[in-house]
């Protein structure tokens, strides 16, 4: 395949999809989730629609769950006493309630939690660009190492971006909230992109130490890297999406959205190691 020869309709793409993203954010925001800004997760399983529930909770986001009769609705922060209260009127009202589980968090803690998480993102994409800098500090003709460290930056971005916007639009249409599993699908997603970006630099690398020739053509060695190891990188991905949409349709209805998160951001980051990473190389020698 002539991946470099068409590199700027797959870095097009790339663009076109982050755009897309972009906007997604700034026009729908996110619905952040008690994790961040604090409030009550109550889980409950009685006899009533979801309907009814949202007419008795109207200001609350109420979650129907794969098991018969059971909810996931997220509040603002009430006392005990308005939790008894809101259990006993559920009671006189639907019969016997099953209370499954009943959380709260301060919003004191929840932005420390949110501060923390923005942190830990922040540490690992600088991290993981100084590690690979490192890793290919001998690499610096016709690239220097650190160019490899950015753009690895730049691919992480952009696999991180596209799940975080359909985290915003599914947010808008269907009240999906960001919490903290959030942040770590896509802490998975990086390290898994990550992974798959160092095996086609490394093969650039074997490439370019075997190269005698001071005149050889750097796109030609780069599109015959990305097509040695292709096939390793959609296998693997392959593989993993097995997995993932396994447990999407038949694991626990909470995890969906943490599911679809690391689906969508696997699929990115394999198109991005493939398609965006080492055009982004030749690009930059130039």
């Amino acid at each position: 395949m002539n991946i470099i020869g068409r590199k700027k309709i797959f870095l097009t793409i790339s663009g076109l999809l982050i755009l897309v993203s972009l906007v997604a954010m700034f026009v729908f925001g996110f619905k952040q989730g008690i994790d961040f800004v604090g409030g009550t997760l109550w889980q409950i399983e009685l006899q009533a629609t979801k309907a009814e529930l949202q007419e008795f909770l109207p200001e609350a986001i109420i979650t129907e769950q794969a098991e018969a009769g059971a909810f996931l609705i997220r509040l603002q922060n009430i006392s005990e006493d308005d939790h008894q209260s809101l259990l006993s009127q559920l009671e006189s009202k639907h019969g016997e309630v099953d209370e499954l589980s009943f959380e709260s968090i301060g919003p004191a803690i929840g932005g420390e939690l949110r501060g923390k998480a923005m942190t830990a993102l922040v540490l690992v994409l600088v991290g993981i660009s100084l590690y690979i800098a490192f890793v290919f500090r001998k690499v610096s003709k016709p690239v220097s190492s650190w160019k490899y460290g950015l753009i690895t930056l730049v691919t992480l971005f952009h696999d991180a971006v596209i799940p975080t916007g359909l985290l915003a639009v599914l947010g808008y249409f269907s009240d999906v909230t960001l919490d903290t599993s959030f942040i770590v699908a896509i802490l998975v997603v990086m390290g898994f992109s990550v992974h798959d970006t160092i095996v086609v630099f490394d093969r650039i690398r074997e490439g370019l130490s075997l190269q005698r020739s001071p005149k050889f053509d750097f796109d030609v060695l780069v599109n015959d890297s990305v097509n040695q190891t292709i096939t390793r990188s959609i296998n693997t991905s392959f593989t993993l999406l097995l997995v993932l949409i396994a447990l999407y349709f038949l694991g626990a209805a909470s995890l969906q959205y943490f599911v679809l998160t690391i689906i969508v951001g696997t699929i990115a980051g394999t198109y991005s190691s493939i398609f965006v990473a080492s055009p982004l190389l030749t690009f930059w020698k130039k």
